[in-house]
């Protein structure tokens, strides 16, 4: 592998340098080429395959060398699609040429992203790392006891609690007779998270003393049960669907190939979906908003045999904003918030432009919101205030009448994944999000959210499009959508009841020394998976390579009620559970709360307020403000 280095300018004290892997030495044709797609069209002048700040107090950063970016990929694609096929990896880094009084960790920690970039000491000469993946091993259960679970639920950060312990001991030690493989833990902690699995909105509630005779779960879905009227889909699948109509569309007369549009007549049903994103928003509020947009518009495209995106809404919950030099009458600016947790007002701001950003991208326009933010001490000394943010995404959607039921998994069926490849990123979100925040460790924490790539969600998309655009013959049976705990949580799912074996080393990696427990387990995003039959495999490929997104034929459905990954590089089988076992027959949680009794005080308006000030005191809250921030960017 050969290894380019070219600079652009972009002011005096600031430059990207592209760091070019090709697999061959690139012709001199093909390095004018790339030269005229790096370069600024109207500041040739600006680019150069030396430094053109020089090399004075350079701190340079840039993607971790393990890591191939969302950019890369792209602009390999393009690179492609110019004739460049010698070129393999394309990154660009920022070079900054910092003043002489500069704190350079400060600088540094306020100008990248931890997870995916660092520190370059000097201009890469190779990406290659040495790092070896770690293997699966076994957790010594029948050994030690229920202290080896304690011990890598801590260390891993798993979110399990005493109930779970207990209840995994009990599986591997009574009912399976083996240790469980650090993989299959991983596992468990994600796909029966709280954040997965709503134990707590399923769960048996007891409240002094007596018990509740419903759960949350049956309190919400009462008004259903009531009146179902032109409920379609509701409690179940991605999203929920109301009876549409039967109107006149525009379609490819061809989905699928370059064809024109032609006028035809379809019953299209209303898709209505809502999700929170709450805890990465918490953490890393621009991309903890933009990949929770991402996922709501992927629980769209994942409705029953294949959904429409059509527009989006955002809400935001935070503390005190304490804006500078815009006082609202009762923040408590000496209000302490956690050291993982962004101040409310970085939320604010960083939650809004990423789901604004991921939006544009992709495509999808914002058209309404709101926002609440509240921080208050009361009478009695307890603080109330949204110091865990909400990050509020609702979609609205349309889907074919004819594909509102997925159809359940049958023998011989095909699994497959399509869109963006593996990253060592999102390791750990059902779990992380579940725990209780005090619980959390800061590492962890920033390890579990996610990083977003619109262009692959809009890849993605366009393929589901064309296959929903075929009717009758749409080749997607079911599909199913990628979020918190990544392939373990949506294959597990889309496989149950009937099981399927799934060969982990068909996925396609964007990051070499993931382990196999991360490719498994880490929630890289843009990604669906499908249930197809074996007669179609090739009229989805050819979609896929149209659209050049990467399409994995993963294993089959086998029908033994098993979820069985399989490690073709070594012949071992981290994770064999059956299905039953770890979700369809786990009992009911407890839950044992406590009514607080309120200690507030009458409203007490000062004598000398007047209707005037009031009046702005009230129009200052963002709560009651103009919104256009949400939706004009």
């Amino acid at each position: 592998m050969i290894l380019l280095h070219f600079y652009r300018a972009i002011r005096g004290d600031f430059e990207y340098c592209f760091y070019i892997e090709t697999a061959c030495e690139l012709s001199r044709q093909e390095l004018r080429t790339l030269k005229w797609l790096l370069s600024e069209t109207f500041e040739p002048d600006k680019f150069s395959p030396v430094s053109i700040i020089g090399n004075g107090n350079i701190i340079e950063l840039g993607p971790r060398m393990n890591f191939e970016t969302a950019y890369s990929t792209n602009a390999v694609a393009i690179c492609h699609s110019c004739g460049l096929d010698g070129i393999v990896r394309l990154e660009r880094s920022r070079r900054y040429l910092a003043g002489k009084d500069t704190d350079r960790e400060v600088f540094i920690g306020a100008n990248h992203d931890r997870m995916t970039e660092y520190l370059y000491s000097s201009p890469l000469e190779s990406f290659k790392t040495g790092i070896i993946p770690e293997k699966p091993y076994p957790v010594p259960v029948l050994e030690e006891g229920t202290a080896a679970l304690e011990e890598i639920n801590d260390r891993m950060g798993l979110g399990l609690d005493s109930w779970d312990i207990n209840f995994y001991f009990d599986l591997f030690a009574n009912k399976i007779g083996r240790n469980p493989t650090n993989v299959e833990c991983f596992q468990l902690s994600q796909a029966n998270s709280e954040h997965s699995r709503h134990w707590f909105f399923k769960g048996r509630l007891t409240l002094d003393g007596k018990e509740v005779p419903e759960t949350l779960f049956q309190l919400i879905q009462a008004p259903l049960e009531a009146n179902p009227s032109n409920s379609l889909i509701a409690f179940k699948d991605n999203s929920s669907a109301i009876k549409g109509y039967r109107i006149s569309t525009i379609m490819p007369s061809a989905p699928g190939l370059c064809s024109p549009f032609v006028e035809r007549k379809a019953t299209y049903h209303l898709i209505l979906t809502a999700e929170t994103h709450n805890f990465p928003s918490g953490i890393a509020p621009f991309p903890g908003a933009e990949t929770g947009t991402g996922g709501r518009i992927r629980d769209v495209e994942a409705t029953g045999r294949g959904g429409l995106v059509i527009a989006g809404t955002a809400g935001y919950c935070t503390g005190n904003l304490n804006i500078p030099d815009y006082g609202i009458p009762g923040e408590d600016k000496d209000f302490i918030y956690p050291s993982n947790m962004a101040a409310p007002l970085d939320i604010m701001i960083g939650e809004s432009n990423g789901a604004s950003d991921y939006g544009n991208k992709f495509g999808e326009p914002v058209i309404q919101g709101f926002t609440r933010t509240f921080g208050q001490r009361l009478p009695d000394g307890q603080r109330r205030e949204w110091v865990k943010p909400i990050m509020f995404s609702g979609g609205i959607g349309q889907m074919d009448g004819r594909h509102t039921v997925k159809e359940e998994p049958a023998r011989g069926m095909l699994i497959i994944q399509i869109g963006g490849p593996a990253y060592r990123i999102g390791v750990g979100g059902g779990s992380a999000s579940s725990l209780i925040q005090e619980k959390a460790r800061e590492e962890l924490d920033f390890n579990a959210v996610q990083r977003g790539n619109a262009q692959m969600e809009q890849k993605l998309n366009r393929v589901i499009r064309a296959c929903i655009e075929m009717g009758d013959e749409n080749p997607i049976l079911s599909v199913h959508d990628q979020g918190a705990g990544g392939p373990c949580n949506v294959l597990t799912e889309i496989v149950e009841p009937a099981g399927g074996r799934i060969e982990i080393r068909n996925i396609e990696l964007g990051d070499r020394t993931m382990s196999v427990l991360e490719i498994w387990s880490a929630e890289y995003q843009e990604r669906n998976a499908f249930l197809i039959p074996v007669q179609k495999l090739e009229l989805l490929q050819s979609i896929c390579d149209r659209e050049k997104v990467n399409l994995e034929n993963l294993g089959e459905i086998t029908g033994d009620g098993r979820i069985v990954v399989h490690d073709n590089d070594d012949g071992t089988t981290p994770v064999d559970l059956d299905l039953g076992q770890i979700l369809s027959n786990i009992p009911q949680k407890t839950f044992e709360l406590e009514s607080i009794k309120k200690n507030l005080r009458k409203l007490d308006i000062p004598p000398d307020l007047s209707a005037e000030d009031a009046l702005r005191r009230v129009f200052k809250l963002p709560s009651v403000g103009s919104k256009g921030f949400l939706v004009r960017k």
